[in-house]
């Protein structure tokens, strides 16, 4: 099966969204299907079927496929936009003027005085009128269009009140034309003009609105640079990014970003990684170290082998990531969708009924009309449909730049209800940068060559305690094996043998004999490593971490937060304990494999434990999976394969705090969103059916327009509390 992200034109409306998402879902091979409207992307899973049919089933929706999403651009409107949108502000003055201004006791303007001049004034409202309807022609077009094809949206909405208002009211110019000057007070022409300009004044103002929730997204996808300096031969040219071929030299000079993901095979400099790790110092580099690309080289010369590309490369899995985020829904999402594809038929039965009733009550048709033009402009499907996603948006972004990317959009609407947070040791609560810290030989080699054993079976292994042995001199290994939770195996010439804890000496039935010297290790706080040569203990090999310097205060905070803490570790119980000791105290389960690991993580969620599982997405993959939420620590590269809901591209453990504070005020402005979105649509169109009309609570058409407008700002302008909020 395949996934493509497609961007999609014309969607103004959760309606939209909703509708275009259900359309794709029937088609004949399309598996799944989701709808972004904030980032207008559809996400389509495939099979069978051409890219090309799917673009035709988004055209026969109502709707335009743009391509294949390959980054996002700022989606400011051109500066005419603005000029236009401000002289038919001007111009809108002018109808009200025109038409209300003797309500307030204003002068008429010579010739177009209702009163005098009804028949100019008339004809010179059509003609504004005219003019409004061509600035509007878009949304006439999507609305006519989205009914034909059976996904009403706002549009409709705002279609059916222009046209009832339009067809009254030219009928009206007739009659005066004829000499019926009394019809010039039922006259709806100012009403078209100024629900077409709020409409478009408002999309205006959110356009700009929804821009700053995607800001932190647009900035992952501009760091690349455009071009780069490759090294061929002794000659340097300056090639663009897509002409880098994996294998290539590049060069990269102080102040300028890494092109690609690679190694270093020449020079050393300190590399700022802040937009995509949100770590804010510069990190060292050196010969063999990997950069990133988009990061900036800060003070040193560096030549570095190309070796992720394009789609593979760090950059361009965190944007799918990121985006897949934005794209796939939560349940409040869900919910909100629901409501949403029925919400615009809906209110178009509502207002027809408010109609009929009027007039089965003996009101004038214009009192009736009145209000079932005010009830289809009032209401507003956006707020509803923006409600939680552009909340998602801005939690999303505020979690990339902390270096926390969602791999599932659910882990944000879970975090807060955390209860326990389990945590690998080596790599999560130390640094895992390990260091070989005493060598014990029982045999008649030398620490020397004991390391090149232990060096040579490691430098395949992808177990962090093999960083302690990374550069360091070594033997060929064949036939190398990792032993699930119990260490390694491998061959060096003749000899066989196995690195690894007592489970690997109970499971081989090896003689332990050297516990003396066990416990010394183990009282300075080591891992060990026994070295096993054809069946006999021949070595053994303290190594030790280094516990994260701000451990002990985010151990400390998670505990005020009444959030249970657990060390899960391989690693032996008194040197787990060592570690414990160091941060404050907390619950050891030391000795477990990575299947015991997953088994205690799936027992406590069966348990209604609300579980975070805080590992190193290697050998905790299972229990990261089995967890509520699942958060890896990553060294910034090969993210893709993860089996995280979350990845931490960073070393600041603290984040996990930012993380639980990101989720509980985004959940909160969720449902304060949704609240308000239900309650201004029963309220509002509550008013505009007149059934408290008298209680002098009124509502016309240009009210109801601007209301609509205010309704929409008002959740984004919530949405965007989120990036002034602090740590709670």
């Amino acid at each position: 099966m395949k996934k493509i992200m497609l961007k999609i034109e014309g969607m103004t409306c959760s309606a939209c969204s909703s509708g275009l998402e259900k359309y794709l879902k029937k088609q004949n091979g399309i598996k799944d299907a989701s709808v972004n409207l904030v980032m207008s992307v559809a996400t389509v899973s495939y099979e069978g079927i051409k890219v090309s049919e799917i673009e035709k089933y988004i055209k026969e929706a109502g709707f335009k496929s743009g391509g294949e999403f390959k980054g996002l651009t700022s989606s400011d409107k051109k500066e005419e936009d603005k000029r236009v949108i401000i002289t038919f502000g001007i111009l809108t003055i002018f109808v009200m003027y025109i038409t209300m201004g003797h309500m307030i006791s204003l002068p008429f303007i010579p010739y177009f005085n209702l009163s005098k001049n009804p028949v100019d004034y008339a004809y010179l409202l059509m003609i504004l009128t005219t003019l409004y309807l061509i600035y509007g022609v878009d949304i006439l077009k999507s609305g006519i269009k989205n009914l034909l094809h059976g996904m009403p949206n706002m549009d409709t909405l705002v279609t059916l009140s222009v046209f009832c208002s339009l067809s009254y009211s030219i009928y009206g110019v007739v009659k005066i034309a004829m000499g019926n000057t009394s019809l010039i007070h039922n006259l709806y022409f100012e009403s078209a003009c100024m629900v077409i300009y709020f409409i478009k004044l408002g999309r205006f103002l959110e356009r700009k609105s929804h821009n700053s929730t995607k800001k932190a997204i647009e900035g992952l996808v501009q760091i690349t640079p455009k071009n780069a300096r490759v090294k061929q031969g002794d000659v340097e040219k300056v090639v663009s990014i897509d002409e880098i071929v994996v294998g290539d030299i590049v060069i990269s000079r102080p102040g300028k970003k890494i092109a690609v993901d690679g190694v270093i095979v020449k020079g050393e400099t300190h590399i700022d990684e802040s937009l995509i790790t949100g770590e804010s110092k510069p990190v060292a580099k050196k010969k063999g170290d990997k950069v990133i690309a988009g990061s900036v080289n800060y003070d040193g010369k560096v030549e570095y082998r190309a070796e992720r590309i394009g789609k593979s490369s760090t950059i361009s899995e965190i944007v799918t990531i990121v985006m897949n985020a934005t794209s796939n829904k939560n349940s409040l999402a869900r919910i909100a969708n629901k409501v949403s594809s029925y919400f615009v038929p809906g209110v178009v039965v509502i207002a027809t009924l408010t109609l009929i009733v009027h007039l089965l009550l003996g009101s004038n048709f214009k009192e009736g009309l009145n209000a079932f033009v005010t009830i289809l402009v009032v209401a507003c499907p956006c707020s509803l449909g923006l409600a939680v996603p552009l909340v998602s948006t801005v939690a999303t972004g505020k979690c990339a730049k902390n270096g926390l990317y969602l791999k599932n959009p659910e882990a944000l609407e879970k975090a807060w209800q955390i209860d326990t947070v389990m945590l690998d040791k080596t790599g999560t609560m130390t640094y895992g940068k390990l260091k070989v810290y005493k060598v014990f030989s029982y045999d008649n080699k030398t620490e020397e060559e004991l390391l090149k054993i232990v060096s040579g079976l490691e430098k395949e292994s992808l177990h962090p305690i093999a960083s302690a042995f990374k550069g360091k001199a070594s033997y060929r290994v064949e036939k190398f094996k990792n032993l699930d939770g119990m260490g390694i195996y491998g061959e060096i010439g003749k000899n066989k043998y196995y690195i690894g804890n007592k489970k690997l000496l109970a499971q081989k039935k090896i003689n332990e004999m050297h516990q003396r010297d066990y416990d010394s290790l183990v009282k300075d706080g080591c891992s060990i490593l026994y070295i096993v040569e054809n069946k006999k203990v021949i070595g053994l090999i303290g190594v030790k971490d280094k516990v994260r310097e701000n451990m002990k205060e985010i151990i400390a905070k998670l505990k005020a937060r009444k959030i249970e803490v657990i060390m899960l570790t391989g690693d032996n119980a008194k040197t787990a304990e060592q570690v414990a000791y160091e941060v404050g105290g907390v619950k050891v389960i030391a000795n477990v494999t990575p299947v015991e690991k997953s088994k205690i993580v799936k027992q406590s969620v069966e348990k209604c434990k609300r579980v975070m599982m805080v590992g190193d997405g290697i050998n905790d993959a299972a229990a990261l999976m089995n967890a509520t939420i699942g958060l890896s620590v990553h060294s910034g590269t090969d993210i893709a394969s993860d089996a995280s809901d979350v990845i931490l591209m960073n070393d600041n453990m603290s984040h996990i705090l930012d993380f639980i504070d990101i989720s509980k005020r985004s959940y909160r402005l969720m449902k304060q969103n949704l609240f308000w979105a239900f309650i201004y649509n029963i309220v509002m169109i509550f008013i505009a059916t007149r059934a408290v009309a008298s209680l002098n609570i009124k509502m016309n058409p240009m009210i109801a327009s601007l209301a609509m407008t205010v309704s929409s700002l008002t959740v984004v302008m919530n949405s965007l509390r989120l990036n002034k909020e602090r740590r709670l």
